[in-house]
């Protein structure tokens, strides 16, 4: 057996040096590939992301396949047979429709927003819009309904804070009424009473006002005669005008009285009576009944006639609160109609003004 050598420890090691510096290589090699190609499918996924968000991208790509393959279609029927251009006008109706198609189902959610916002103009602020792709559309749809929840949490706070300071007011404006009583009668004391009135009723009608905009809940319903309900209401100046024998209705009596309340002292305040008496009129309209109060009086500008009924809106702001009200008397009117899942209808009548109302 030969003798082991100095020289061959030496070679051995440097083997070793040289394998191991192959394997590092190597695994840099590798390593560099996994790198190179991880980064490349994050790209790919970054990019990807990006065209499925951008409805632009999209509708560039749509209108890109659609030119490719109208050109393809052309380009085979300029080289073909002549019975080429038989099927060449089909083809290229059938490429359109489905380039129609793919971009009408990208541009829908359009149509829910439309639908969202004229829900939102209306006061709707519980509708949602749906999120039905995941692009800048899906972005505006979620910010939507993001504002919604916001303005009716912002709307929600409102009536909250109108309603316990309506109930807190009423206490000490009680209590200012009693003390009002023991003035000696006079002048001063009528008037200060006539303010604590208005006051009241100013109270009276904000809380009423935030109880109706809770809608359809905030009734009690049951059957009730318009017809009993509007001879209530006669006195100088106003004429009955009923139609016989009128459907009982579900209605809400009390909010009912308001309604007819508010209504014909509008009418009488307005009304020239030198032209005729305020008429109240109530006539079958289908399965429900139409009410109508109508004065003489100047009647409205037209331009004020869309902010009629519109809280603390007054179309002539040079009238006194005593001689024009508050501006809630309409506003409340226009409540108790749509809580009744109605609508106040106001018109100028040529020669005076006109509101009505179609209770079902």
């Amino acid at each position: 057996m030969r003798p082991h050598h100095p020289y061959d420890h030496h070679w051995r090691e440097r083997k070793r040096r040289k394998m191991r510096k192959l394997e590092r290589a190597i695994g840099r090699d590798w390593q560099w590939h996994w790198r190179a190609r991880h980064r490349w499918h994050q790209r790919w996924h970054h990019q990807h992301a990006r065209f499925k968000h951008s409805l632009g991208a999209r509708l560039i790509a749509v209108f890109l396949v659609l030119a490719l393959a109208s050109s393809a279609i052309l380009w085979w029927c300029a080289t073909g047979a002549g019975y080429g251009l038989l099927w060449a006008a089909p083809a290229l109706l059938l490429v359109t429709g489905l380039a129609f198609g793919v971009i009408r189902h990208m541009v829908r959610p359009m149509h829910a927003l439309a639908l969202g916002a004229e829900a939102f103009g209306r006061g709707e602020f519980g509708h949602r819009v749906p999120v039905i792709h995941d692009d800048e559309i899906g972005d505006l749809a979620m910010r939507f309904n993001q504002m919604a929840s916001d303005i009716q949490a912002m709307l929600d706070g409102k009536r909250a804070l109108l309603l316990a300071m309506s109930h807190e007011l009423r206490s000490p404006l009680t209590r200012a009424r009693l003390h009002a009583e023991l003035v000696s009668e006079g002048p001063s004391r009528d008037g200060l009473l006539d303010e604590l009135a208005q006051m009241r009723d100013l109270i009276t009608a904000l809380l009423e006002s935030e109880r109706l905009g809770s809608g359809h809940s905030a009734l009690q319903v049951a059957d009730c005669d318009l017809a009993e309900l509007a001879r209530e209401q006669a006195q100088p100046g106003v004429e009955l005008l009923i139609e016989p024998a009128l459907p009982l209705l579900k209605l809400d009596r009390l909010r009912m009285q308001l309604l007819l309340r508010n209504l014909v002292h509008n009418a009488l305040r307005h009304n020239d009576a030198a032209r005729g008496a305020v008429q109240l009129t109530l006539a079958r309209a289908g399965s429900g009944v139409r009410m109508t109060v109508r004065d003489f009086g100047p009647g409205v500008p037209p331009e004020a006639l869309a902010h009629l009924g519109q809280p603390f809106y007054r179309p002539d702001a040079a009238r006194t609160r005593h001689e024009g009200g508050v501006g809630l008397g309409l506003c409340l009117c226009r409540l108790v109609a749509e809580a009744h899942g109605s609508r106040l209808e106001l018109r100028n009548a040529e020669p005076g003004f006109e509101a009505s109302v179609t209770l079902r």
